[in-house]
């Protein structure tokens, strides 16, 4: 009886050290059902490595047109205000905007904190941009802004004179695409005043395209 129970074992049932058959974990025997591969936290099975690029975030990444812009700060200012537990600042931000293409613009933001007070001014300075009529690197002709009690002369350059100018004047010709131009500061030195000065040379500046279609005579009379 014993050896009949002997003959029904498998050899591997006799010695458990010995290897069983290769045939007994052949391909055809192995199903991927029996072996459930684990799921991690994000759906997909561990250990399957993904693409490159794939599952990333690139909601944080700046829009390119945001990019084309420069952004110039002309003045910080700092406030404070003094109440029973202490003094509380605030902090406002005059900025100017351009994507040295002939469009520029300012803004003026008021927070209590700077990045915040900088983002305000940013954001009203792209929304309020004018057309800065610039040809060859320079203006077209000489004008002069006034605001309030400053006053700002502004005069065409020939090529390599650079922008002859300080302060505010150079952060908008700068972010408006001038390369060589003169200018002059006139009276309250302001910088916000002078800012607005600035602009007003810019509303008054002609651009030669307008006024030859406005006389109804060619371009090249004007500007060639």
């Amino acid at each position: 009886m014993e050896k009949t129970q002997e003959a029904d074992r498998s050899p591997a049932d006799k010695n458990p050290t010995e290897k069983a058959p290769a045939e007994a974990f052949s391909s055809d025997n192995l199903s991927v059902d029996k072996f459930p591969r684990e799921e991690g936290r994000d759906g997909g099975h561990r250990g399957e490595r993904r693409g490159r690029g794939e599952g990333r975030d690139r909601s944080r990444d700046r829009d390119s047109a945001d990019k084309e812009f420069v952004e110039k700060l002309v003045k910080l200012n700092r406030t404070a205000k003094v109440v029973k537990g202490g003094r509380r600042f605030s902090f406002s931000a005059l900025m100017v905007v351009g994507d040295r293409k002939g469009n520029v613009g300012y803004g003026f933001g008021k927070a209590n904190d700077v990045s915040e007070a900088i983002r305000k001014s940013t954001d009203k300075a792209k929304r309020n941009m004018v057309t800065l009529p610039v040809k060859n690197g320079t203006i077209p002709h000489e004008i002069e802004g006034v605001f309030k009690a400053s006053r700002v002369l502004l005069k065409p350059a020939c090529s390599g004179t650079g922008i002859i100018a300080g302060g505010p004047v150079r952060a908008i010709m700068e972010a408006g695409g001038v390369t060589d131009v003169l200018s002059k500061s006139i009276g309250a030195a302001s910088q916000y005043n002078v800012v607005k000065a600035t602009f007003d040379c810019i509303s008054k500046m002609m651009d030669a395209r307008t006024v030859a279609k406005n006389r109804g005579k060619p371009l090249k009379e004007f500007w060639g």
